[in-house]
């Protein structure tokens, strides 16, 4: 795909504003929209999605295609409404990157967009294919109470407990739904990055920056933390110790509930190739079984549907878990957490314990061409040190579908093996990037 990434659309803001992505986008919409039901659109808090949403609408409505505008929520919030009205929804938003960047998620009855209609869209946007105004504009309409109807979710998960729980909101979409869900959940709540003003969504906050809340937990002696990325569909959790618990080890958890409870359908979960060997050792001895899959949630859902699953998802906290929902819910899930938490009755340190981690590192390479990630040369050395580590261990050296970056992750049984590792794959790539050999 020429525009489309692992997550739709993704750029600096200036740029989607600018090539004018969002107003061919809702041009096309007019091709694969076969019915007159009017659309969703929603936006997290980062400067200029405003105008991008102004650019879409201006598309859709000169295709004939009406629209309700949400506003500021989170992109679970959109894809639920296009669920339930079996309609379009799109996203502005560019998740846990920094605000200068924006993007661009289109769901179809609650799901992510298919290949086949984003190169329709990417057509339309090169002006290889040509898309006639209608002659009835289509108009902006008013929902009611989104947040109230988006509630109806959360049934059966908003009892009280007796938790005192810190949310980061990473001054993002988050703003709009975790305080009002978790104001049923506990009385003793404390809310960070909250302030959103347009350039500070993800600083120094939220699901990838997570020391704030490790601090806030411990300072306020709480017994979790939960933080959000800026268009909260994932989660990252931290114990009432400071530790990290991430996607991987919440899949782990629901799994196992899940499975106890005979929920947990043909017995697996889908998780991606950079998940953590630990993590699939301590499933197996569970019996439940483990599907590996490409990064991004859309590789997730595709493995779920296939095989008749339930629940997957990736250590960064995007987790689908469609006893829920159809897609990924950060503030959804992070309520199902504490109701999992309240069925076991001990703090989440002494499930976390149930899992022996395997070290592991990512190294982000920046500034680098992103086709060296599958040079013959680099895919020697990966596959000599695979052969090394034969079961024992896992490399993954891949192009990220959302940053100008290559990722590489490396697991081990020793700190040693991983450094060592990590370091040899890095250093080729970026002696290959300078035109050394």
């Amino acid at each position: 795909m020429k525009y489309f990434g692992t997550d739709g659309i993704r750029d600096k803001a200036q740029v989607i504003l600018k090539k004018k992505y969002g107003y061919y986008l809702g041009k096309a919409l007019k091709l694969i929209k076969k019915n007159k039901k009017t659309i969703f659109i929603a936006r997290d808090t980062r400067d200029l999605g405003k105008e991008i949403v102004e650019d879409i609408k201006k598309g859709l409505f000169e295709s004939g295609i009406n629209v309700y505008d949400l506003g500021v929520f989170p992109t679970p919030v959109l894809a639920y409404f296009s669920f339930v009205k079996k309609t379009f929804g799109i996203m502005v938003t560019a998740s846990h990157n920094p605000y200068h960047d924006n993007g661009i998620k289109i769901f179809n009855k609650g799901v992510k967009l298919d290949g086949k209609h984003e190169s329709i869209i990417e057509d339309v946007i090169d002006k290889k294919i040509i898309v006639e105004e209608k002659d009835v504009f289509g108009l902006e309409k008013t929902f009611k109470k989104p947040l109230e109807k988006y509630m109806s979710l959360y049934e059966g998960l908003l009892n009280k407990v007796d938790l005192k729980i810190c949310l980061d909101l990473a001054n993002g979409a988050a703003v709009s739904t975790a305080a009002a869900v978790f104001k049923h959940i506990t009385d003793d709540l404390i809310i960070l990055a909250n302030q959103p003003n347009g350039k500070n969504i993800n600083k120094n906050c939220g699901s990838t920056h997570l020391k704030p809340l490790q601090k806030a937990v411990l300072d306020h002696e709480c017994d979790l933390g939960v933080a959000f990325d800026g268009d909260a569909d994932r989660l990252m959790v931290i114990d009432h110790k400071g530790n990290i618990c991430d996607g991987d080890l919440i899949i782990y958890l629901f799994a196992s509930y899940l499975k106890a409870h005979k929920e947990l359908k043909n017995k697996f979960v889908a998780l991606s190739k950079m998940c953590n060997i630990g993590i699939i050792n301590a499933l197996r001895i569970k019996g439940i079984d483990v599907i590996e899959t490409e990064v991004g949630d859309k590789y997730i859902v595709k493995a779920i549907e296939e095989n008749g699953g339930i629940l997957g998802g990736e250590n960064s906290g995007h987790i689908i878990n469609k006893k829920l929902f159809v897609s990924g819910d950060g503030v959804l899930n992070a309520a199902f957490l504490i109701h999992v938490l309240d069925y076991y009755k001990v703090p989440l340190e002494n499930l976390s314990h149930q899992v022996k981690y395997y070290p592991d590192k990512l190294v982000n390479i920046k500034n680098i061409d992103k086709s060296l990630a599958s040079h013959p040369k680099v895919i020697d050395k990966v596959n000599h040190f695979k052969r090394i580590l034969g079961n024992d261990g896992k490399i993954l050296v891949r192009p990220s579908g959302t940053e100008p970056l290559i990722r590489v992750s490396v697991s081990a049984s020793t700190e040693r093996e991983v450094n060592e590792i990590s370091r040899s794959i890095k250093d080729l790539l970026e002696t290959l990037n300078k035109g050394d050999e």
